[in-house]
């Protein structure tokens, strides 16, 4: 079920510059679509801006307090309340607070479940599409509800830091359910790379072995129980589970999303006196040091989302462009890393930087067991005889640094930067 140019477009922002900008090409059956530039493109360009076809909050990320719109992902806190929150210190006042762009007074929950929102318009946005079909109503806090035992089964096989989350998964289905035009969201679902496994490679998705059954069976019992739909049986059958866990693991992209990230910006672009410039800097300085000693590195509302554009990026290792959220919503920047001339691929990365900078021995075995491929990127390519030689001890290094035999754990998007600027 092919999609055509114009669905893989439409959820763009600006949907008449992307098409003139780039274009999906079938590449081959190894690597599928590709995306490609159809006009130069300069360095720090942004390419499109794109909306996910679903997206949901992390569920320890919300459970510790992070506090996030259910639809659009911003966050809710002002930068002054997540500033106190994530350093500890509820006297804390941040100088210039009028540069923090959360507004309290048009957040809107629901009426029946009190989720909350960041305007009116996405809490209807989210009732059109999916909220209908997965409100709680009162039975919010009750734990015996199917939705929360799938949710505290999940919390409990997958531990923080979080790489995905079932109601991501439980919004497809919902969202399907609630469609007038069900096969239009079936056919846009389908688009994604779905694979458990790649048998030509002989790889399959780490999250799909032998050692995870147990937690799968639970997962689509429970799923099975709380999401049902005649309509959408393929997914709830075990095969169809294991396909639509492996579209999420595979293609969901983080997102990050921060008030505090959004007046940081905001500061630095303040014209101010030298003496000014340095005591605002100072206190900037001394506020992420007191956050750090407090939170460590979670200082962001995080979750993932499925967008359809940038789905179509294949890996590079060194990347052409990167996704990033400037917006704390979860609107995709897709922008250009360096130039890239016309009919040139545009690669991303689906590491991040600290993995990039591993072997290729390190950077292919996280490939191969996330993504179902082996890298030859240019990168790739000049070190492979690097690779003959070093294998065998550094596959000991990576099986210390990347195992998860405790928990669901790490799926795809743990190796994709969750990243907010």
């Amino acid at each position: 079920m092919a999609a055509s140019q114009n669905d893989m477009l439409s959820f763009c922002v600006d949907t008449t510059k992307v098409s003139s900008c780039v274009e999906v090409r079938f590449i081959d059956k190894v690597k599928g679509k590709g995306l490609f530039a159809k006009k130069a493109i300069k360095k720090g360009d942004t390419i499109f801006v794109e909306r996910p076809l679903v997206s949901s909050q992390f569920l320890w990320n919300s459970q510790y307090k992070y506090k996030a719109c259910e639809y659009c992902l911003s966050a809710l806190e002002t930068a002054e309340d997540n500033s106190r929150r994530l350093s500890g210190n509820p006297g804390l006042s941040l100088p210039h607070t009028e540069l923090c762009k959360v507004r309290p007074e048009l957040h809107q929950a629901c009426p029946q479940c009190q989720v909350m929102y960041c305007s009116s318009e996405c809490r209807q946005a989210a009732a059109d599409q999916y909220h209908q079909a997965l409100c709680l109503g009162q039975s919010q806090e009750d734990p015996d509800h199917p939705v929360n035992k799938l949710k505290d089964a999940w919390r409990s096989m997958h531990y923080p830091p979080e790489t995905s989350s079932i109601m991501l998964m439980a919004r497809m289905v919902a969202t399907v359910k609630q469609a007038q035009d069900k096969c239009c969201w079936q056919k846009l679902f389908f688009q994604f790379c779905s694979r458990a496994a790649n048998e030509e490679e002989e790889i399959a998705h780490k999250l799909l072995g032998e050692k995870f059954q147990g937690h799968l069976t639970l997962l689509q019992a429970l799923f099975t129980t709380a999401l049902y739909d005649d309509h959408l049986d393929m997914w709830f059958t075990p095969e169809g589970f294991r396909s639509l866990f492996a579209l999420v693991g595979t293609n969901g992209q983080g997102i990050g999303t921060s008030s505090l990230s959004q007046w940081v910006h905001a500061c630095d672009a303040l014209e101010l006196s030298s003496q000014q410039r340095e005591q605002l800097d100072s206190f900037i300085d001394q506020l992420y040091k007191d956050i750090e000693k407090e939170t460590g590195d979670f200082l962001n509302c995080e979750g993932s989302g499925l967008f359809l554009l940038q789905s179509s990026c294949n890996h590079s290792c060194i990347p052409k462009a990167e996704a990033s959220f400037p917006n704390n919503n979860f609107l995709l920047h897709l922008s250009a890393l360096s130039d890239i001339s016309p009919g040139e691929e545009i690669c991303i990365s689906y590491l991040d930087c600290c993995q990039r900078d591993r072997s290729c021995h390190s950077r292919q075995k996280i490939l191969r067991e996330n993504y179902l491929f082996v890298c030859s990127c240019p990168k790739c390519v000049s070190q492979m005889d690097e690779l003959d030689l070093t294998s065998s001890e550094e596959g000991d290094d990576m099986e210390e640094e990347i195992t998860d035999d405790n928990a669901l754990g790490q799926s795809s998007s743990d190796n994709i930067k969750v990243c907010t600027v």
